[in-house]
């Protein structure tokens, strides 16, 4: 007597398996480099407050003397190397422009690159504050961009407002 129902196997075949497996390595392949970016990313954003520091003294000398200064020393600030975070190691005042050095826990693809955050100024107004830019970013209109950009990380890794 022949059984009347078959039994169908439940499990998967060692080509569905692998077929399967092949799907996921091709799409984590895909997500890494994009999730790695944006660490970067997020890194570059995060050490922008500590050019803080530097920031009201550099405005405070363009207001009362229409000069910039011209180091870490004549802002009134410690030496490169004792302006730190997690992810800076320097933080340069040259010219009023803020060179940000990436260093300590800074991933590889920025770790001893750099950030400069220049200032606009008003030549005519000493009154009008001072803006701020980032990276590669150009000035506001009517505004001149003093001293020079050593920014020497990739646009892709830069923040909306430093391109």
């Amino acid at each position: 007597m022949k059984p009347i129902f078959k039994l169908k196997s439940k499990g998967f075949s060692a080509i569905e398996m692998m077929v399967v497996v092949a799907i996921i390595a091709i799409l984590a392949m895909i997500a890494i480099p994009s999730s790695m970016g944006r660490i970067v990313k997020e890194q570059v954003q995060a050490a922008l407050p500590l050019a803080d520091i530097a920031k009201e003294p550099i405005a405070a000398t363009w207001k009362m003397s229409k000069t910039l200064p011209a180091n870490n020393k004549e802002a009134g600030l410690p030496t490169p190397g004792l302006i730190v975070s997690n992810l800076i190691s320097a933080v340069e005042l040259q010219d009023g422009v803020i060179h940000m050095t990436f260093g300590n826990k800074a991933h590889p693809k920025i770790k001893g690159k750099i950030l400069s955050i220049r200032p606009a100024v008003i030549e005519e107004s000493q009154i009008v504050p001072v803006a701020w830019v980032c990276g590669n970013a150009k000035a506001p209109e009517k505004m001149a961009l003093k001293g020079g950009n050593k920014t020497n990380i990739s646009d892709e890794y830069l923040p909306y407002l430093c391109k």
